[in-house]
């Protein structure tokens, strides 16, 4: 995949990681329709926004008939809503499935044709540590992740023969609002666009942006032991 000359569509693109993407791809030379539920919100030189929610059906496809010329689909948009499985809204869960799985799943029916029909490219799904990993208080974001994630891995092999690659982007927290109240360190956003940009022109099938997406991918084949150790360890 060759990044310049490329006419890439990011969605979530008018703040935070996704505005990062943007940015990143403008820079390497690709022709770059910034996704945004309200595209008055695109601030960013270079770009052309595009309107888009990714859960309303009738705005994905009128994004697809406008922004029909696209080689590079990266789905970023969602949503945290820190909703308990347990205790938590239903509605807020099912607001986070809606939004990373099946608004993820649309936006990719529409543009996925589109893509092969223009010669080929790629799309790649913006995912996280916490499709393999999850804890209190992040219980609906890591389901809808980790369906996000099976959902990658299907649709690699659904497009593989018509020259649509499927990437998806693994990294741990990052520094930007939707984190904001997360203590400890976090990446920087600008260097992990760098690198998810730097793995498509690879044609990556997978890449791991931080220590925590390694470690935590590291640890899928100790399984429960490896990944929760606190819940085999005896009684005191």
């Amino acid at each position: 995949m060759k990044i310049a000359g490329s006419t890439a569509l990011v969605t979530g693109a008018n703040r935070g990681f996704g505005r990062h993407l943007a940015a990143e791809l403008v820079a390497r030379g690709a022709t770059v329709w910034a996704g945004a539920r309200n595209p008055d919100t695109v601030n960013l030189p270079g770009v052309t926004p595009v309107r888009l929610d990714i859960t309303d059906p009738a705005s994905v496809a009128a994004a697809a008939e406008r922004a029909g010329d696209v080689t590079l689909l990266v789905n970023n948009a969602g949503v945290s809503t820190g909703a308990d499985l347990l205790d938590g809204d239903l509605a807020q869960i099912r607001l986070e499935l809606e939004t990373h799985y099946l608004g993820t799943l649309s936006v990719v029916r529409a543009f996925a044709p589109r893509i092969a029909a223009n010669g080929g490219g790629t799309i790649l799904n913006v995912l996280s540590a916490l499709s393999w990993f999850t804890f209190p208080g992040v219980g609906a974001y890591g389901a809808a992740k980790a369906a996000e994630w099976s959902m990658t891995n299907a649709l690699r092999l659904e497009l593989a023969g018509r020259g649509v690659r499927v990437a998806g982007l693994h990294v741990g927290y990052m520094d930007t609002e939707m984190a904001s109240a997360v203590p400890g360190p976090k990446s920087d956003p600008a260097e992990v666009a760098r690198l998810a940009v730097d793995g498509v022109e690879a044609d990556s099938y997978e890449i791991l942006a931080d220590d925590v997406a390694r470690r935590v991918q590291s640890g899928l084949s100790g399984g429960v032991a490896a990944l929760y150790p606190a819940l085999c360890r005896p009684p005191a």
